[in-house]
């Protein structure tokens, strides 16, 4: 009787164990996963609206390489990554790995920036500071997500962005 008793106890925890199992098996294979993404435009900014932040007249650059960078809240960098632009001058820059220690103080949109590093276009490959793209133009919530049924990405926009040509007059 008692071995009875021990093997219906056994056969019991035995399928506790595999239901919590087969549980925790469903929660992973149905968990989103979420990604934080950068989208910029990167442009070349028109002589006659050199030195200002305008965007009239600008073309997109195709191939414009655009570095992601983002900081803890003791200033460590966390995450540094070179992106490329499409052939619209269009930037998608998931930012696969990046850790975010402490939720509030090293959220991307306090933590993380966006700058233009290089120009494939020689005639228009001098840095500008249109969105503090120098220092790194920061990032914007702009309640844009890509949603699906185990993804989500949550969309940050940085810039627009911009390089201007070298052969401008400082007198525009």
């Amino acid at each position: 009787m008692a071995f009875r008793h021990f093997s219906i106890l056994s056969l019991l925890i035995v399928a506790l164990t595999y239901t919590e199992a087969a549980g925790e098996h469903v929660r992973h294979a149905t968990e989103k996963k979420i990604e934080v993404v950068v989208e910029a435009t990167v442009y070349c900014q028109s002589c006659e609206h050199f030195g200002t932040w305008s965007m009239i007249g600008a073309k997109p650059i195709p191939s414009a390489k655009v570095s992601v960078t983002c900081k803890t809240h003791k200033g460590q960098v966390s995450y540094y990554k070179v992106f490329e632009t499409d052939k619209n001058g269009y930037l998608y820059a998931p930012l696969e790995g990046l850790k975010i220690q402490h939720y509030i103080l090293d959220h991307p949109l306090q933590s993380c920036f966006a700058k233009p590093i290089w120009s494939p276009l020689e005639s228009c490959s001098l840095l500008s500071n249109v969105n503090y793209g120098l220092d790194g133009s920061p990032l914007r919530y702009e309640d844009k997500r890509l949603v699906g049924s185990r993804y989500e990405a949550i969309i940050y926009a940085a810039g627009p962005l911009a390089f201007r040509p070298s052969n401008c007059s400082h007198s525009h």
